[in-house]
């Protein structure tokens, strides 16, 4: 969440001159709403089964750059299906980042009626060792969105 996922994603896409998926937006194109009215409407559980089905049919096609939401890894097919098919690349920032990065309105699902910064460490906590399994990891935090893209184009370079 508000790592840079889906500036870095476009931007690297067109630097290797690939398709950009950002796995959200198609969420809501195929269901006609946002993401956070999925979750208030639907619930998240709902929400996380059109993740993972989209998440396999995206993962059938070839020569893209992915963004998906930070919680995608929770499922273990999914982790598996990502460490499997693609070059699994975290991003991740310190909590202080993603607070200012979030900002005080920020309608994100799992961040709505908590004390934001409390609730971005426990996610972190409750995700680290899912992250962890990343083949790449990038800390974006102090980082522009070019500095994030040269990093990633650097592992793929040294890995070809």
């Amino acid at each position: 969440m508000a790592t840079g996922k889906s500036a870095v994603g476009r931007n690297l896409a067109r630097k290797l001159h690939r398709r950009f998926v950002d796995l959200d937006a198609l969420i809501e194109k195929a269901e006609g709403r946002k993401v956070r009215e999925i979750f208030a409407e639907k619930g998240e559980s709902y929400f996380r089964r059109l993740e993972k089905q989209t998440l396999e049919e995206i993962l059938s096609q070839q020569d893209q750059i992915i963004a998906t939401g930070g919680g995608i890894i929770l499922d273990d097919d999914n982790l598996t299906l990502l460490r499997q098919k693609s070059l699994l690349i975290g991003l991740t920032a310190s909590a202080d980042v993603l607070v200012g990065r979030v900002g005080r309105n920020s309608k994100r699902p799992l961040l709505k009626g908590a004390d934001m910064r409390a609730r971005i460490e426990e996610l972190l906590q409750q995700r680290q060792s899912r992250y962890a399994q990343a083949d790449v990891t990038v800390d974006t935090s102090g980082l522009t969105i070019n500095q994030v893209v040269e990093k990633i184009l650097n592992v793929i370079r040294s890995e070809t």
